[in-house]
């Protein structure tokens, strides 16, 4: 039987009515790829199975997909007519996409300079209606709040309880993809907080096991290790650049249930993961889904974590795609040389 997404797969694990007209694009299925390359840099001879959740395959780039399909088929049940989100970039084109699917008007809140170049063009794309603001995500989060209650629009950011359901599946997913069982470490980015909420609801209802859970914020955005709402958050990583998380007293009661642990890490550790996904596994992503991996590495290194014969998921939250600027900017320049085939071999031998 041909994949059909995650409403139509895991359907007795979520709370639809057997009525809904499902609005979906297939999402979900994406691949649990065996990392034995970078297991063995990160955790040198410690036997770590480390597998890399590659959540960037999802129809819009990103695991906000899995979500966006369980808000947008409610809101369509519900007789909704405009859909609204604030965003970073990929909470809006998944967003965009599956209101263009139900064809719904869309309209999206996003900070003005602050989105990746992908996501503003996919976003656009799709039709959505795209309205930058002079402020910060967290600001723009509280406008969509607030309107919905003066206006019919249905919010659907992660604080759509719809939202969780859908992301939920990803923890289905990792089990059964597992051979039936829960990973011994879950670690993945902390942003806004919804997908750590979410993961770990599904790791309880779907009974394969819990893991502990490894979140990894940025430094400049880190207001749950540090306890502190971040006024002007700043990293590289744009995708979790967010100060205020709506899920933060959801996140910290996942991380105490499951004896996990939240860390910051730096924008140069999350480059430095970053390349390591590309150049030792073939796995392009955006740099906020590098974060969990970091986050692994670094507390392996300071003794926090022992990976001696564990297993571990990284959630690799979007593609690469998402923000090649940040790709262009971290590479080389392309080297140019004469059309000809002695210059080419001259090259080769500089090169050896």
């Amino acid at each position: 039987m041909s994949w059909q997404g995650i409403i139509h797969t895991y359907r007795q694990y979520l709370p639809f009515d057997e009525t809904v007209r499902v609005i979906t694009l297939n999402e979900g299925n994406t691949p649990l790829i065996r990392a034995d390359r970078l297991a063995e840099t990160i955790a040198p001879k410690a036997g770590l199975k480390l597998y890399l959740k590659y959540e960037g395959l999802n129809p819009t780039g990103s695991f906000k997909d899995r979500g966006m399909t369980a808000a947008i088929t409610q809101a369509v049940h519900e007789g909704a007519k405009t859909v609204i989100c604030a965003s970073t970039g990929n909470t809006a084109a998944s967003a965009a996409a599956y209101a263009a699917r139900a064809g719904l008007r869309c309209l999206v809140l996003v900070p003005e300079g602050k989105i990746a170049l992908g996501k503003l063009a996919a976003s656009l794309a799709y039709g959505a209606e795209v309205i930058s603001i002079n402020g910060s995500f967290d600001e723009g989060l509280d406008m969509v709040r607030d309107i919905v209650t003066r206006q019919p629009i249905v919010l659907v950011n992660s604080i759509n309880p719809w939202r969780l359901e859908g992301q939920k599946t990803g923890s289905f997913e990792i089990c059964d993809q597992l051979d039936g069982r829960a990973p011994d470490w879950h670690c993945l980015p902390v942003g806004n907080a919804g997908n750590i909420t979410a993961y770990w609801l599904g790791y309880q209802q779907y009974g394969k096991g819990l893991p502990r859970i490894l979140g990894g914020q940025a430094a400049g955005a880190a207001p749950i290790v540090t306890g502190q709402i971040v006024p002007k958050p700043e990293t590289i990583a744009t995708a979790i650049r967010i100060g205020n998380p709506a899920r933060w007293r959801q996140a910290l009661q996942a991380l105490d249930e499951s004896g996990g642990i939240i860390t910051a890490v730096t924008d140069a550790d999350i480059l430095a993961s970053w390349s390591l996904l590309a150049k030792l596994e073939g796995v392009f992503v955006e740099p906020a889904s590098a974060t969990g991996l970091a986050a692994l590495k670094q507390q392996i290194e300071q003794g926090a974590i022992d990976p001696v014969g564990k297993t571990a998921v990284c959630v690799l939250t979007g593609h690469g795609l998402k923000d090649p600027g940040t790709a262009v900017d971290q590479a080389q320049p392309p080297q140019t040389i004469p059309a000809n085939i002695d210059a080419l071999e001259a090259y080769l031998q500089q090169r050896v």
